[in-house]
């Protein structure tokens, strides 16, 4: 028996800039659509604050059929991290070799050439403490910037202790 076609969709959502960045006034990630006016995020964030990877969000489409994200009505309790990595010059190698450090600990990620940068996905299966304290050394070892795009009251509890 196969399966049917997962419905995916863009869903877009307009950025503020602040200090000029982030560097897009808007963003588009892919999502399931749940055929009810809600769709679950599917990919990381890269600017988008407030969202995580498998958050439902309500959209709206415009007159030309373009789907804009909106409020969340239910979260996944995941977090989304980004980095801005240093470490030789932010190459495609420390990209990656960030990506599987975080991998070890339950989170994933994806690297992004352009701005040096790595998304992390972090689940609430993850070790939240151990991806908590690499990032902090990563951040004090000047391997990386960090901005926490969405986070929980589970990351809080940890990065607070």
């Amino acid at each position: 028996m196969t399966q049917p076609e997962i419905p995916y969709v863009k869903v877009h959502f307009r950025m503020e800039a602040e200090d000029d960045w982030p560097p897009v006034s808007v963003e588009s990630l892919w999502a399931v659509d749940l055929g009810d006016g809600t769709v679950r995020l599917d990919n990381v964030p890269w600017f988008v604050r407030g969202v995580a990877c498998g958050d439902v969000v309500v959209t709206e489409a415009d007159e030309e059929g373009v789907r804009w994200g909106g409020e969340v009505v239910r979260r996944s309790e995941s977090c989304t991290v980004r980095l801005i990595v240093l470490r030789d010059g932010g190459s495609g190698a420390a990209r990656q070799s960030v990506i599987n450090a975080f991998r070890e600990l339950g989170a994933d990620g994806e690297g992004i050439e352009r701005f040096g940068m790595v998304a992390l996905d972090i689940p609430p299966t993850a070790d939240l403490a151990k991806v908590w304290r690499l990032l902090r050394h990563g951040v004090d070892r000047e391997w990386w910037h960090m901005e926490e795009g969405a986070i929980t009251e589970q990351w809080r509890a940890v990065s607070a202790g």
